[in-house]
């Protein structure tokens, strides 16, 4: 059974890892998920109140590094709201409107499309609120994989 336990959890932890590339995978959910799959296999001996707690506060830093990220790159940039709005929508929709190369080109076309569309600014200012957005997006999947490695790290800690 703890054979099954470990697939299984792996298998979780891998789409966790997949939603790096496609945000609307909730890359949070699965990380816990195989935490409690593994621990209802395995009576969750060794995952105390300290391993819960210090994976709550690592949930916590996920989804602050990810909101963070992207609102501090557009606003570096000189970008808005709108900016910061359209990136995120690029972001949800590039990867299946263009697959592989959605994931850079959504977030940046987002931004552009609505820095000119909403705030009206220039194509230089477009331009350079889409290279910020795509500035937050790449530190936030790169913030988010290193949480997430972490997690599993401290989790495989205290279940050995």
């Amino acid at each position: 059974m703890e054979i099954i336990a470990w697939i299984v959890a792996g298998i979780l932890f891998a789409i966790a890892f997949a939603g790096l590339i496609y945000p609307v995978i909730p890359s949070a959910l699965f990380i816990f998920g195989g935490f409690l799959f593994f621990g209802w296999i395995d009576s969750f001996e060794g995952m105390n109140t300290l391993f819960w707690t210090i994976q709550f506060l690592f949930l916590v830093l996920l989804f602050g590094a990810d909101t963070l990220s992207n609102l501090v790159g557009v606003k570096k940039f000189g970008g808005s709201k709108a900016g910061m709005w359209g990136s995120t929508i690029g972001l949800l929709i590039g990867p299946f409107a263009i697959p592989v190369a959605g994931i850079l080109i959504g977030p940046f076309l987002g931004a552009v499309i609505a820095e000119l569309v909403v705030s009206r600014s220039g194509w230089k200012q477009s331009f350079k609120t889409g290279v910020g957005s795509l500035v937050g997006f790449l530190t936030s999947v790169m913030t988010k994989g290193a949480i997430m490695v972490l997690m599993i790290v401290i989790f495989l800690l205290f279940i050995t």
